[in-house]
């Protein structure tokens, strides 16, 4: 790599490549540029001209292929927006150039791949990094905050709720949601998995059951409105998780219900509940129960960067990297998010408990009104 950028005030600036223009490149697109610690410099993906495209609208970035902007000397990591199954190849491909790595979720498309960018990462001593990080805004972080505070007292219990009918009422081509490395455990899953281990650390052991209410699916908008499909995995799981500090949550994924007035996060503790909001948001209303009050009350923000958005992950990886400390959407976090998600599959299978043979450190806390530039 390249020496790191400067800005005016010789802060410095990790210069981000990033391949995959598709949908989600906008979002991160939107945010980057406002990150004083980040610089896009380039932008690849296999259709030249969306490459192009995106690149004209983001200023100081360039059109080019993936794999000249592998070796570029202007690109300090490597932002990874491809789909799942290219994850691990664009990984293995930026680290063996020497980059840092951010990707969207999933880390790979399984375990085995994932262990094997990890261990290149760690060969090549390089970072990391994968989405998703709205666990770093201000509804998370303020949760964590009230919990590290002891205002449940000891946690006991969770529960995390996503349900809704299926993708493909709205989504003109949802065949893949429906495939192996799909469904919503391994779709949905990583926002609530990541909030959980942020809020009550690593799981130790799982146990699970699915089921999928029926073998097709019908396409309900776009071109091919009506078009019927096959459903190969499970379209809805169940599962207990156990916690290493001995807390247990309660899990629900499904493409099968049609409503719920389900909270999203709840944590239960000794003294009290709390309950979270959304974790695919970045903010969001906190609310606790004490004994003491015995209503909800409204937790005022005390943690999170303040009007995050996709991509504060990778500002967060570049202050890491300025004060050597760790970052916190990290490859181990997202790898052992992923080993819950088989694991709970693998215990729907057979209908035992699975141990989680991974573990990580819970993320440090983001501190209130804190910048991923500034501290």
């Amino acid at each position: 790599m390249g020496d790191p950028m400067k800005d005016r005030a010789g802060q410095q600036v990790l210069r981000v490549g990033l391949v995959g223009a598709g949908q989600i490149s906008g979002a991160y697109l939107k945010t980057l540029p406002q990150l004083g610690n980040l610089q896009v410099t380039a932008i690849a993906d296999l259709d030249a001209e969306r490459a192009a495209a995106t690149a004209d609208a983001v200023p100081g970035a360039r059109a080019t292929t993936p794999e000249r902007l592998y070796s570029a000397e202007d690109v300090d990591l490597v932002l990874n927006l491809t789909i799942p199954a290219a994850h691990a190849e664009v990984a293995h491909a930026a680290i063996a150039a020497g980059k840092h790595v951010y990707g969207e979720k999933p880390l790979a498309a399984t375990t085995a791949e994932a262990r094997e960018v990890l261990a290149a990462a760690d060969r090549a001593g390089v970072r990391l990094g994968c989405a998703p990080d709205t666990v770093l805004g201000t509804g998370v972080q303020t949760a964590r905050a009230s919990l590290d505070a002891g205002d449940i007292g000891a946690p006991i219990a969770a529960t995390a709720f996503m349900v809704t009918p299926g993708h493909e009422r709205w989504h003109p081509a949802p065949e893949f949601y429906y495939r192996p490395g799909g469904g919503p455990l391994l779709d949905m899953g990583p926002y609530y998995l990541t909030a959980l281990v942020t809020l009550l650390g690593p799981v130790r052991r799982v146990v699970g059951m699915s089921s999928a209410s029926r073998p097709t699916r019908t396409i309900g908008s776009g071109p091919r409105a009506g078009t019927e499909f096959p459903v190969e995995v499970a379209t809805h799981v169940t599962g207990v998780l156990e916690h290493s500090g001995g807390a247990l949550s309660t899990l629900v994924m499904s493409f099968d219900i049609w409503a719920g007035e389900l909270p999203r996060i709840e944590v239960y503790g000794t003294a009290g509940s709390l309950s979270v909001p959304d974790p695919n948001g970045f903010d969001g209303a906190v609310r606790l129960f004490t004994g003491a009050a015995e209503n909800w009350t409204p937790v005022p923000v005390r943690g999170g960067y303040p009007d995050a958005a996709r991509g504060y992950g990778v500002s967060d990886l570049a202050r890491a990297l300025t004060t050597g400390g760790a970052h916190r959407a990290s490859g181990e976090l997202a790898y052992h998010v992923l080993d819950v998600m088989e694991s709970l599959l693998a215990a729907a299978e057979s209908g035992s408990s699975v141990a989680v043979t991974s573990s990580c450190e819970r993320p440090a806390a983001v501190p209130a009104g804190a910048r991923p530039e500034e501290h």
